[in-house]
């Protein structure tokens, strides 16, 4: 959490967290570290969380590696959870190591689903019961891996911003909120970093929550051709994203790019200029409402995913469909 909110990845998480412990019949538990945290509980338990754990202290604020990996070390190795889920964030890109190099239990990053699972070792002659499948584009998404962690608890993995649904569980949940003794789990050198100063710059592109996205791919040609769709999205009243191969090309900055290891985005329209449909950016944007393609190849990956299909110079095209929607639109 940052700025007294809980990030929206952590309530994504939740949100896939109360299906796993329903399924595993156990509780779902929140750790939250900061401080001035009264009351952080009632973002979490409409998600369904059980027990919220809360550390409460100024060493905590603003995140910094290792007072907040002491802690989670402490109380995990205290508590012994069977899966530890964290954002794929900074900040959980930093922690996650951390935590499960300490606990020798393994990580998993970038998941793009979760699910509960039986495994048998026919070498070892054993069966494992629930364990958790950790599944991800592998081999430069060349194929969808399946990992799982027999043995090492707890399970863990880091998931991306807008992977997850975030849906409330019940607006009258309620669970338990657990205050931790921070001074139990750090020791003097744990906060020998202190941040003096913090400067942070809003982004000014807001993919995420956009209700249509014109994403061009490296087919658009030229980072002048990518004007196009900056004037079709404000046609429309959407923003513009892009493909890694378009970023790569320089023909549009990286906060727009969507797919693995972009932003993950879920609009009512999308549509594709340009793109290929390779599984690094279909794994982006595949749960989009209405996906639309503009491709001068009939075979590419992105039509069969597609709703619609338009087949054509997207350079003749695009201006075609700003016109027809202005002309027949009030």
């Amino acid at each position: 959490m940052d700025e007294g909110k809980v990030a929206d990845v952590s309530l994504e998480l939740l949100t896939k967290g109360r299906t796993l412990a329903t399924r595993l019949n156990c509780k779902l538990e929140a750790v939250v570290l900061g401080h001035k945290l009264k009351g952080v509980e009632d973002q979490m338990f409409p998600y369904g969380a059980d027990i919220v754990h809360i550390g409460d202290d100024a060493r905590l604020d603003p995140y910094t590696t290792l007072p907040h990996a002491a802690v989670i070390n402490g109380l995990f190795t205290e508590q012994k959870p069977q899966i530890a889920l964290l954002g794929a964030s900074t900040m959980g890109r930093d922690l996650g190591p951390r935590v499960s190099s300490a606990l020798v239990s393994g990580l998993t990053a970038d998941c793009t689903a979760l699910e509960i699972g039986d495994h048998e070792d026919k070498k070892a002659g054993k069966v494992y019961k629930d364990l958790l499948y950790q599944i991800r584009p592998a081999f430069g998404g060349n194929i969808v891996a399946t990992i799982i962690n027999p043995d090492c608890r707890p399970q863990m993995a880091t998931v991306r911003e807008g992977v997850m649904k975030k849906e409330i569980f019940s607006a009258g949940h309620k669970g338990k909120a657990v205050q931790l003794d921070v001074n139990k789990y750090l020791k003097p050198e744990d906060v020998v970093v202190k941040v003096i100063e913090r400067h942070m710059e809003k982004s000014r592109v807001n993919i995420k929550n956009s209700s249509i996205i014109v994403s061009g791919g490296y087919g658009m040609g030229s980072k002048e051709n990518f004007r196009v769709l900056y004037d079709l999205a404000e046609v429309l009243g959407g923003e513009v994203g892009a493909s890694r191969a378009a970023v790569d090309a320089g023909y549009v900055d990286h906060d727009r790019q969507v797919g693995q290891t972009g932003i993950t985005v879920r609009p009512k329209l999308y549509i594709a200029c340009g793109i290929s449909g390779q599984i690094q950016h279909t794994a982006g944007m595949e749960e989009s409402s209405m996906v639309i393609a503009i491709n001068n190849d009939p075979n590419a990956p992105i039509n069969k995913i597609a709703d619609y299909v338009i087949t054509g110079d997207v350079m003749e095209i695009i201006p075609r469909m700003i016109k027809y929607y202005k002309k027949n639109s009030k």
